[in-house]
């Protein structure tokens, strides 16, 4: 198992080209099929040019790695991967995942953008979304993304009757990531009528609905419930501005002591929590994703966006679970097959020893496969297992008559000799030649049943047991049945 992956610059996971549409990127599933922990996948998304890029970077305790710009481009194009050890989850690896900036203006084509932050939420375990300024009106508009959610991923191949199923929001909020907001270059007080006010709390107030019903009403509150149904536990984390605007060109390369002490408080507040709160990535039946799902996944979701389908949650865990299973499988026989390699002193006294040593290894190897595995079925793991076993006895009776030849072979040297010497060839020669046979097999039984001598005292010794437990159960059962005579006599 890999317990680090040294990963030094992220890579492109998924690409997002004008000419070939979204490609998912072999680099980064080779890296990917080297990491076997769980993982924790942070992604973060928004709008281009609000500096995305230097929390990630933060997020990987590093100062450089995803691209940051200085002018009004959006640098990062389709989504970024960086794998780095989990500062506070031994055994966890941490994804983090940058993504490109929405609404670019020199894009020809935004139409993957939608795509992109559908991608973000269905491989993420945290969501960060990014803005500046304050929470807004027009910070909602840009967030209109999430308002399409549910028309851009299906939860079941074959949906169900609707009034069988739980409502949308419900559905989606199982396997939807934690939401964090990011607000950048907040100059506001946190203050509500006067009172100062935590930012969790800013940010529940800015999600408030207006009252009333009317079509304009509606389409305000519309991205606001979808925030509350979609994302019911949030987070909110400020920022003021990190340096002086001619500084911010080169953010990346300035010294701590060149960057605001509140901004640099901030920023440790904000990566303690992600590195703390941010859950493993898991999906139906509650399984972690190691980085290998994690490549697979990917790889099912761009598959049906870039055929013109929706991406389906139950087709891409089918898909997974039939993938790990398979694996599953394959590495349990394997063990259970080194095991017995390894345990059974071919040929095995009897049968019985074999079974016994192969019911040994058979729950060795059924321990890792369930470990592994997505469903608790182990009829084809079994059926492996025992064409594996089959084999074993095939080998071991023939190691048994290989020995038995051999040990015949030596025991009957004696009347090989005499053979070549003629001895059987005179009058009488064939009874001498049948007696000779006969003590030969008496000498073979005789070493038999000493070879057996030990097994055959255990035998008599829980023979004699339950005989003597028997005459103990006979004795009382009669006693009792005088016992009742002497009762119904009396009562007579």
């Amino acid at each position: 198992m890999a317990s680090r992956i040294l990963m030094p610059v992220p890579v492109c996971l998924i690409e997002n080209s004008q000419r070939k549409g979204l490609v998912v990127q072999q680099e980064a599933l080779q890296v990917l099929s080297k990491v076997t922990q769980p993982v924790v996948v942070v992604a973060i998304a928004g709008l281009y040019r609000t500096g995305k890029s230097y929390l990630m970077n933060r997020l990987a305790r590093q100062r450089k790695g995803f691209s940051l710009g200085s002018s009004v481009q959006s640098h990062t194009k389709g989504i970024w991967m960086w794998c780095v050890p989990h500062p506070c989850k031994p055994g966890h690896t941490l994804v983090l995942l940058d993504t490109e900036g929405l609404g670019d203006v020199e894009k020809c084509d935004n139409k993957n953008d939608t795509w992109i932050f559908v991608l973000t939420v269905l491989l993420s375990s945290t969501l960060i979304y990014n803005s500046k300024g304050t929470i807004d009106q027009q910070a909602m508009d840009q967030l209109h993304y999430v308002v399409k959610l549910s028309e851009h991923i299906k939860l079941k191949a074959a949906p169900e009757k609707s009034e069988d199923e739980l409502k949308d929001s419900e559905k989606f909020v199982l396997f939807l990531p934690t939401f964090v907001w990011a607000v950048r270059d907040f100059t506001l007080r946190l203050e509500l009528n006067g009172k100062e006010i935590s930012e969790d709390e800013y940010l529940e107030n800015a999600l408030k609905l207006k009252a009333g019903s009317s079509p304009e009403i509606e389409r305000y509150n519309q991205p606001w419930e979808c925030i509350h149904q979609f994302f019911p536990g949030r987070k909110c984390f400020v920022f003021d501005p990190p340096a002086r605007k001619r500084d911010l060109d080169h953010l990346e390369e300035l010294q701590d002591d060149e960057i605001e002490p509140e901004f640099l408080q901030q920023v440790e507040k904000f990566c303690s929590h992600i590195w703390e709160k941010s859950p493993p990535k898991t999906v139906r039946g509650g399984h972690f994703v190691t980085g290998n799902m994690l490549g697979k996944l990917a790889e099912t979701y761009v598959k049906a966006i870039e055929s013109g389908a929706v991406p389906c949650l139950e087709s891409a865990v089918v898909a997974l679970a039939e993938i790990e299973n398979t694996a599953a499988v394959k590495a349990a026989v394997t063990l259970y097959q080194d095991l017995m390699k390894q345990r059974a002193k071919m040929p095995m006294e009897t049968v019985q020893e074999l079974l016994e040593l192969h019911t040994k290894c058979e729950q060795e190897a059924l321990k890792l496969f369930m470990a592994w595995a997505f469903d608790d079925d182990i009829c084809y793991f079994q059926r492996q297992v025992q064409q594996v076993k089959e084999k074993f006895c095939t080998d071991n009776e023939q190691a048994s008559r290989v020995k038995c030849e051999a040990a015949l072979k030596d025991l009957s040297q004696d009347m090989e000799r005499r053979i070549r010497d003629g001895a059987y060839s005179v009058p009488g020669g064939y009874e001498l030649f049948k007696g000779d046979e006969q003590a030969l097999a008496d000498a073979v039984l005789q070493e038999f049943l000493q070879r057996k001598q030990a097994v055959a005292k255990v035998i008599l010794k829980a023979d004699i047991s339950l005989t003597e437990k028997d005459k103990e159960l006979k004795s009382e059962q009669d006693r009792n049945e005088r016992a009742e005579q002497e009762r119904e006599v009396q009562r007579k």
